[in-house]
């Protein structure tokens, strides 16, 4: 039976101090779900030769996409600040995005909303995004009749040690909508996989992204954006359009 893997990146923070402000209001989890025989046949060996043929990446100095870095045109994205390099490493991503086989589930969370519906029970906004994140992950698996586990990538030692805490005991007791006997049958292990954006894992690279204009979009259906989208998060947003699941975009 084909194994997936649903790859986990945030945009935003869990600091509900933050809360307030409205430049940190809002905190997201998309996870990208993707076959592993996909990853390793398909999905990694066109991820670097992108990177090789545009950024010059080496199997012992591989390049790690990082949306905030390439938009920002920083070394080893600098290459880009030239327009003609620029065009062809957007129009050869995109048509990956549009190619390669995944599906998307984006949870948003209003962590101003949470906050003050919350007052005497203040769940981390992260752990309660993971745990919807988790439900609709389960029911894709449930739909699909596959198994699958979950990789997230590492945000240090003692969030780290924490998020893996609150996975198991959500494999263990379930959530109020998924009884554990569900996950437990369609999760293959109990333990969370942690990777550091350097390890160069590729799905995570493509869930960094994605995850950004994937948020944005929700935030504009809910008329919380207060900016346009740009021409490139649009082109993006549109290939999404067939890459979400069925129950694939929240805003809580």
């Amino acid at each position: 039976m084909t194994k997936y893997r649903l790859y986990i990146d945030e945009t935003g923070n869990s600091n509900l101090k933050s809360a307030q402000n409205p430049n940190e209001r809002f905190l997201s989890l998309t996870g990208i779900i993707i076959s592993l025989p996909h990853v390793q046949e398909t999905m990694h060996p066109q991820m670097e030769a992108l990177k090789v043929r545009h950024f010059h990446s080496h199997p012992d100095d591989p390049v790690i996409l990082h949306r905030k870095d390439i938009i920002k045109k920083k070394t080893p994205f600098d290459t880009l600040r030239n327009l003609n390099v620029e065009h062809a490493f957007n129009q050869d991503l995109l048509a990956h995005l549009r190619d390669w086989e995944y599906s998307v589930i984006t949870v948003c969370i209003d962590k101003k909303t949470h906050l003050e519906t919350q007052k005497t029970s203040q769940i981390d906004p992260y752990h309660y995004c993971m745990a919807v994140l988790l439900e609709r992950f389960n029911h894709w698996l449930k739909r699909k009749g596959v198994r699958g586990d979950v990789m997230a990538e590492s945000r240090g030692g003692k969030e780290d040690r924490r998020l893996k805490e609150e996975f198991r005991r959500l494999w263990e007791n379930g959530t109020r909508h998924i009884e554990a006997g569900l996950f437990q049958r369609l999760l293959t292990s109990r333990e969370l996989k942690i990777k550091p954006k350097f390890a160069n894992i590729t799905g995570l690279q493509l869930a960094d992204l994605i995850a950004h204009p994937s948020r944005s979009e929700i935030l504009q259906e809910q008329e919380l954006l207060g900016r346009e989208l740009s021409a490139f998060a649009l082109r993006i947003v549109e290939i999404l359009v067939d890459k979400y699941d069925k129950d694939g975009k929240e805003f809580i």
